[in-house]
């Protein structure tokens, strides 16, 4: 087996999937597959949720390939990552061969070239559709002299390309082909260079994978979802979701016994006897009773995920202690830390020195990015059955939690209506709550643009967390798109994680955290705000690549749904406090 060069398995993950094209050693290959990638243990169960939400758009256009209603028949899923000893298989892609001498184009490329010369190389476009499909170009030759030769114009447009013949200087082709119908039956093919992102998308998502299954059986038996939800509307004051002294619902008892070994009729009738005997929690006995169905169950999703990402390891600012109680780094954690947190607006602020982070890429689109014009193209596996390549990895993170009292605030001030909730209330419990019930979360392809108390809070936690994730990076000494996030939006928080890419300095965000994370949330509110494109920024949407954005693989909104005066205008969330 020949080998070709080699990357990184994060560079990987992105430019070397499946029917992907690729340039190695200044050639074009098509990659055919993986060899021999290792399985990855996950949640199974976890995937597939995720995967439904990250499909929805596609799924609502019937344009997923009929992944949705496979994944909800529990259609098998396996998560696979690289064998770095096997490598990625390819192939020559397009087979259409260019004499890098004299621009001929050969029928084949063991033959040396009419010029003499057996340097070949490939014209670099190829034929895509919406549908997923890919073609090489079919070249007209000359039919007097079976020659031809291209004649590239300046521009990049497949449409300027002329073919000649060499001998006559007839011109036998214009273009790549216009009007060749695809073979789906549904349109024609559009020419590209092969590099081009229309030609090939990849489609991703990023979840907390626990490394370890006794993470998710320890939280089922603490009280399950409900549990760790009444743990993160609480505030995470208690060190893990089994410590909180809430007590369960009968059917979470029942769950409970029924999975521990218990028949289901016996373990009814002990839920049964709990409840007579007052030791299970009633239908409104707590405030997260007030959410809806849909309400809930968004709601203990994230905050499963946060119980997750925390049970490897979780320490917070509360925590730190000096070597002795008057040293000067004690000082500095008992004032100093806390009056920078709340003049930030943060209500918790949390290291995570074992954030266990799983990077997934599920299939791939052509063309348009909208999924009402390009079809999704899942990876399959060859015995049936849907195959994800991914990256797990453990690494540094922060958990950083807004005040859920000033937000709300916040967004009364806005003229947003909270259910439950009044200027003046001081429960942070009871805001937390109160914003679960009123915000509809849009999703990354929502339009930003549509007013509700939802659009507020994910402007609010998106845009702060691109600009922490900016300061962070020159504190921390890591490159900013080695930077990422994975917002936790309901509950008013958000994950910055050190990704496994790039220059990666491990333990700076650690250093960070012990040392002089005041001095980062100083920065944080004081350095500036406006942006060097304005007005003409803060005119737009309020945020562009000169302020606010990050990297592609860095954010989860595709740099959508940010804005710097939810920060800092008339009213911002950290105006008030920059005021003061």
């Amino acid at each position: 087996m020949t080998v070709l060069g080699s990357r990184s398995g994060s560079q990987i993950l992105r430019t070397f999937l499946p029917d992907q094209t690729v340039d190695l050693r200044g050639d074009v290959y098509r990659v055919a597959e993986w060899s021999a990638p290792s399985p990855i243990e996950v949640d199974t169960a976890l995937v597939r949720r995720h995967l439904l939400r990250e499909i929805g758009a596609w799924i609502a256009h019937d344009t997923d390939g009929g992944m949705g209603d496979d994944l909800l028949r529990n259609v098998s899923v396996e998560v696979v990552e690289l064998e770095e000893r096997r490598g990625v298989t390819v192939e020559r892609y397009p087979q259409v061969w260019l004499c890098r001498v004299c621009k001929r184009i050969g029928k084949s490329l063991d033959r040396n070239c009419i010029c003499g010369q057996r340097k070949w190389g490939q014209l670099h476009f190829v034929g895509i559709h919406d549908c997923g499909a890919i073609t090489e170009p079919w070249i007209r030759r000359c039919p007097a002299h079976d020659d031809v030769k291209v004649v590239i114009p300046k521009s990049a447009k497949a449409a300027d390309i002329t073919f000649v013949c060499p001998t006559c200087n007839t011109q036998t082709m214009q273009g790549l082909g216009f009007g060749k119908q695809c073979a789906c039956g549904n349109g024609t093919m559009r020419w590209n260079v092969h590099k081009a992102r229309a030609v090939y998308t990849p489609r991703g998502m990023v979840l907390i994978n626990p490394p370890r299954p006794e993470h998710r059986e320890a939280l089922k038996l603490a009280g399950g979802a409900r549990k760790a939800l009444v743990w993160v509307v609480e505030g995470l004051t208690a060190a893990r979701p089994a410590d909180v002294a809430s007590p369960p619902t009968k059917e979470e008892l029942v769950e409970q016994l029924v999975r521990n070994g218990i028949p289901p009729e016996i373990a009814e009738i002990s839920a049964s006897a709990a409840e007579a005997g007052g030791g299970l929690a009633a239908p409104g006995d707590h405030p997260i009773d007030r959410l809806s169905t849909g309400q809930r169950e968004e709601a203990e999703r994230e905050a499963v995920d946060i119980a997750m990402a925390l049970a490897e390891s979780r320490l917070a600012t509360t925590a730190l202690r000096g070597t002795t109680p008057d040293d000067s780094l004690s000082v500095r954690y008992r004032d100093s830390y806390p009056a920078a947190l709340a003049r930030a607006g943060i209500d918790g602020l949390d290291l995570v020195d074992r954030f266990p982070v799983l990077n997934a890429m599920y299939g791939y689109t052509r063309g348009d990015d909208d999924p009402a014009k390009c079809r999704l193209v899942p990876f399959r596996r060859k015995r049936g059955g849907y195959r994800l390549y991914g990256n797990l990895a453990e690494t540094e993170a922060f958990l950083v939690r807004l005040d859920p009292v000033r937000v709300a605030s916040w967004l009364v001030g806005r003229g947003r209506d909270l259910q439950g909730w009044a200027s003046g209330n001081d429960d942070p419990v009871a805001a937390r709550v109160a914003i679960l019930r009123s915000a509809v979360m849009p999703t990354k392809r929502d339009d930003p643009s549509v007013e509700s108390v939802g659009t507020d809070v994910v402007k609010l936690v998106h845009t702060y967390a691109h600009r922490f994730i900016r300061q962070a990076a020159v504190f921390s000494g890591i490159e900013r798109d080695a930077l990422s996030e994975y917002p936790v939006t309901g509950h008013l928080g958000f994950f910055v994680y050190a990704a496994a890419r790039g220059d990666f300095v491990l333990g700076g965000m650690q250093a960070v955290f012990e040392s002089n994370l005041d001095d980062l949330l100083h920065a944080f509110v004081d350095a500036e705000h406006r942006c060097p494109l304005d007005p003409g920024c803060s005119r737009g949407s309020g945020a562009c690549s000169a302020c606010v954005h990050l990297g592609e693989p860095s954010c989860r909104f595709f740099n959508r749904f940010l804005d710097r005066g939810v920060l800092f205008d008339a009213g911002g969330y950290l105006r008030p406090r920059r005021d003061a």
